[in-house]
């Protein structure tokens, strides 16, 4: 195998079959194999102790997921969603973020991870983004996976993302059912929704790649350039740092 980078994954907390297990949709993991020249690590939702790992990664991605970032974390004082919570992965992820920043650790964020990301440095998120005024409903809807993932509206993008991407307007899907309210400190945005939902941010001042998008590049990674430059950008930006060279997008 040639020399690759080693890019740790969130595990989230899942019930099957009456056991607790750690788990992740496996199109993240091949996506990082695909076009990144990465392997995956999965990592266990199991606190703060999990940030000693981070000493053993050349770089983060934060993935999506059914569950939501707990209201408690952004201070609100009621929970539209109390079914769909992972306080174990809060519990990891949420510092975790803090710690790759302060390393100048390659992070690429999607979807879950993107609200984490804003929770993380001190914003605030929409609990039901469709229920919003004025906002487009961008949750996945019912049907096959490939309907679910299917290209839903377009983004304009703009900063670093654009450059990356190579276009300032890209068609995405759409599989959220929250979003960024109040922007965190130090977060510029980079992609936006024609109905004015907050789609990319990059962190300013960032010593790495720093990235997140509210949309899944993961899906047919490949069969979209957009998505291939991305993973590919931040497979570089991985294979610098454990090179020693801290290189921002």
């Amino acid at each position: 195998m040639p020399d690759v980078s080693v890019v740790g994954i969130p595990a989230c907390t899942k019930l099957i079959s009456g056991h607790v297990q750690h788990a992740t949709p496996a199109r993240y993991g091949a996506s990082l194999i695909a076009a990144s020249n990465a392997i995956p690590v999965l990592l266990p939702p199991e606190g703060e102790q999990m940030l000693a790992v981070l000493d053993r990664l050349d770089g983060m991605l934060f993935n999506g997921s059914p569950s939501n970032v707990a209201p408690m974390r952004y201070g609100a004082d009621f929970d539209a969603t109390p079914d769909f919570h992972d306080p174990e992965r809060d519990a990891k992820t949420l510092p975790m973020i803090r710690s790759v920043l302060e390393r100048g650790m390659p992070m690429l964020c999607i979807c879950r991870g993107f609200q984490e990301l804003n929770v993380a440095l001190g914003g605030t998120l929409f609990q039901e983004v469709h229920k919003v005024a004025g906002r487009l409903d961008h949750r996945a809807g019912d049907g096959t996976r490939e309907e679910m993932f299917r290209l839903k509206h377009r983004v304009k993008l703009s900063g670093a993302l654009a450059r990356i991407s190579g276009a300032d307007e890209i068609e995405v899907n759409s599989l959220h059912g929250q979003g960024i309210d109040q922007l965190a400190p130090g977060l510029v945005v980079e992609a936006v929704a024609p109905d004015g939902t907050i789609e990319a941010v990059r962190v300013e001042g960032a010593r790495g790649f720093a990235f997140a998008v509210q949309w899944h590049p993961e899906w047919e990674v490949l069969h979209f350039p957009d998505r291939k430059r991305l993973f590919e950008a931040f497979g570089k930006a991985c294979a610098a740092y454990r090179q020693g060279v801290r290189q921002a997008a």
